[in-house]
């Protein structure tokens, strides 16, 4: 005869904790992962492009060097195919000539492939004038 209340048998209880807990933090730790990434990556980017319009919009440097210039810059920290689709054209900036560098990526999820963020960064300088 037993007194006092049953005792239930607690074995296995962490197991199925654990996969509820894992269930809900595996994604969300992805999904931080995969917005870092994409953060990473178009930083790279605007910084490749600021500069390689900087390097064009110089008094002895032409559009191809300031495309050659991004590619380099981003060739330096990512992979070079992130530098493929990079163009550079002569603008107008607030009645000033200036050179714009347009660099476009595609970030696979999580570096894996798949589903892709598309990424267009734009960078812009007035040219040099030489007295």
């Amino acid at each position: 005869m037993l007194i006092g209340p049953r005792r239930r048998d607690e074995r296995g209880a962490a197991i199925v904790d654990f996969v509820l807990v894992t269930v809900v933090l595996i994604p969300l730790f992805l999904g931080i992962l995969q917005l870092a990434l994409v953060l990473h990556v178009r930083n790279t980017l605007t910084s490749a492009v600021s500069e390689g319009a900087r390097y064009a919009a110089t008094s002895d440097r032409g559009l191809d060097e300031g495309v050659a210039e991004t590619r380099a810059q981003i060739a330096g920290v990512l992979d070079p195919a992130y530098g493929d689709d990079v163009s550079a054209r002569v603008i107008d900036i607030g009645g000033l000539p200036g050179v714009e560098v347009v660099a476009r990526a595609r970030v696979p999820a999580l570096g894996l492939g798949g589903p892709a963020v598309e990424l267009t960064v734009r960078g812009t300088a007035v040219e040099e004038r030489v007295p």
